[in-house]
């Protein structure tokens, strides 16, 4: 096969026939994904008398996000103050243009999903002692407004489990405004569960949960786990390769 393929100006690459098979799938449902997603924004713009062609042509001049490999790597839910809020705005104005968007309205459900498939995945090990490594809904920030990291330590608590958390950026006393507005509507006692470093967070907890967590976290919950199982939410090739065996992916 390399050598039929030889001509050609591109990588060959070495895989498992069903890794093979995968990306063949993945392929063209990416591409039915990529052509339903032009056609419904397409149909709201074109109700608001905006030329949806051009928005289209500036959007794909991004290839750093737009059009790129980001946001294309399995792991979990998104969340944060700006991607649900700008997709409830889109399917309004949809709504009252009476231009129905079937994929576009699934997305927020699908997200749901994929806490959903957090919970259960760590619910499966059996352990209700948990230790959470991040809860804003990215790393480098406080923010705490709708991230899904937040939303699956409401499950976990509304399901019995005692749980503490650790995030380095997320201080209680710095909060203000909607920021703590919704967290103390989310998690009303949130404070009680921050911890103040790595190891009193670790400190008896049978199961780990790591979402966006820094090298210095990564190494520090390597030091400490002890017999904790850990789950990994967003890929941290580091712990992966020195806890191998003892960790869970949330679909990998």
């Amino acid at each position: 096969m390399e050598e039929i393929y030889s001509d050609v100006d591109a990588p060959f690459v070495r895989t498992g026939y069903r890794i093979a098979e995968s990306v063949k799938y993945l392929s063209n449902i990416y591409h039915a994904v990529k052509i339903c997603f032009a056609n419904e924004v397409g149909a709201v713009l074109g109700q608001l008398d905006i030329d949806s062609r051009e928005a289209a042509e500036i959007f794909m001049m991004d290839k750093v996000l737009n059009v790129s490999s980001a946001y294309l790597r399995p792991g979990f839910a998104f969340g944060g103050s700006c991607l649900p809020k700008d997709l409830r705005a889109l399917l309004a104005l949809a709504r009252d243009k009476d231009v129905d968007l079937p994929m576009l309205s699934n997305i927020l459900p699908s997200n749901q999903q994929q806490i959903k498939r957090a919970f259960d995945m760590i619910a499966s090990g059996g352990r209700r002692r948990i230790a959470m490594f991040g809860l804003a809904f990215k790393s480098g920030t406080d923010d705490l407004r709708e991230s899904h990291f937040v939303l699956l330590a409401e499950t976990l608590i509304g399901k019995g489990y005692q749980l503490k958390i650790f995030d380095p950026n997320v201080r209680s006393a710095r909060l203000i405004g909607a920021n703590r507005a919704y967290i103390e509507r989310e998690i009303p006692h949130f404070e009680e569960l921050l911890q103040p470093d790595i190891a009193t967070t670790l400190e008896d907890a049978e199961a780990i949960v790591i979402g966006h967590a820094d090298m210095d976290t990564i190494d520090g919950i390597l030091r400490h786990r002890g017999d904790s199982q850990i789950y990994v939410l967003q890929g941290h090739k580091r712990l992966e390769t020195e806890a191998a065996g003892r960790y869970h992916g949330l679909c990998w």
